[in-house]
């Protein structure tokens, strides 16, 4: 008997991976739930929902008739400037939907599979364990963070994975990454300035959703990091990727957070330990520069 799956945010990065990923697996019976036209050119496998998330009455009677054995949340508001200045649209997505889920997994004793962020972290004592204090210094990380609070209070059986600048390849994209971005404007001669002060670990889409998938399988408990192992500006990402897709250096110009000004602020140094997930989802330690390698090859194959 097959096992029923929801995926929300699936017209995402990872949504997309993710309703790939289990929709290739006999066991899984799948529906994929996000707002508009299905993105994903793959059609076949999964039953794909158009609804708005926030329409709480609506997920309900879907998830219920459902009844799912895993609920995967992927959904949320996560321009960080855009969740600063639109509050009520980021409680809605990112705090009011996870509750509505949580009380969605008791009734159908679901297991409940969450996304969450380094920025709920200050970023005054990175890279962090998953036990470490968070203090995030903007309305999206608090919203995470409660979101988090939200289901470690539950009492249901969960895992939450926290990611970090997550970039990759799906077959209709709703909005860029900073590989996808920066490689195009350069391309295309665009002068781009990159902050040269803010450090994180950057993480490839496949890897996140094949973490996902072993959480899943093997039903793990609590929080885990993921992401790639190497703590590198976000200006030295750039160089990084202008140097595996032979882009001229030229147009990318360093900009310092004091600078650039940005209206939400940012934590310094993120980046996560990840000695939890490598030994519990046998997550890859491989740093950006070979995952780079691995997406223009993606990428290559994809024209």
């Amino acid at each position: 008997m097959s096992e029923k799956i929801v995926i929300t945010g699936a017209n995402g990065l990872l949504g997309q991976k993710l309703v790939n990923l289990y929709s290739g697996i006999k066991k899984y019976d799948v529906t994929a739930l996000a707002r508009g036209e299905n993105r994903n050119t793959k059609d076949i496998g999964y039953n794909y929902v158009d609804i708005d998330l926030t329409n709480f009455t609506e997920v309900k009677s879907i998830v219920n008739k459902i009844k799912p054995a895993i609920m995967i949340n992927s959904a949320a508001m996560t321009n960080v400037d855009e969740c600063e200045d639109k509050r009520k649209e980021c409680e809605a997505i990112n705090i009011t939907l996870v509750k509505e889920l949580v009380d969605l997994c008791k009734k159908n004793d679901s297991y409940l599979m969450h996304i969450s962020t380094d920025f709920i972290f200050d970023g005054k004592n990175g890279p962090y364990k998953e036990n470490d204090t968070p203090n995030p210094l903007n309305y999206y990380g608090f919203s995470k963070l409660e979101s988090e609070k939200i289901i470690e209070r539950s009492g249901l059986s969960y895992a939450i994975i926290r990611t970090i600048l997550v970039y990759g390849l799906v077959d209709n994209m709703n909005k860029g990454n900073l590989v996808l971005w920066l490689k195009e404007s350069v391309e295309n001669e665009k002068e781009v300035t990159i902050i040269d002060d803010q450090y994180r670990m950057p993480t490839y889409v496949d890897d996140l959703a094949l973490a996902c998938h072993t959480a899943v399988n093997k039903r793990v408990q609590g929080v885990f990091n993921v992401s790639s192992c190497e703590l590198l500006s976000i200006y030295d990402m750039a160089m990084e990727i202008a140097k595996v897709f032979n882009l001229d250096k030229s147009y990318i110009k360093r900009i310092s957070t004091e600078e650039l000004n940005q209206k939400a602020a940012r934590p310094a140094v993120t980046g996560f330990d990840l000695t939890k997930s490598h030994k519990i989802l046998k997550l890859p330690l491989v740093s950006f520069a070979e995952r780079l390698q691995v997406f223009k090859d993606q990428l290559s194959t994809k024209k």
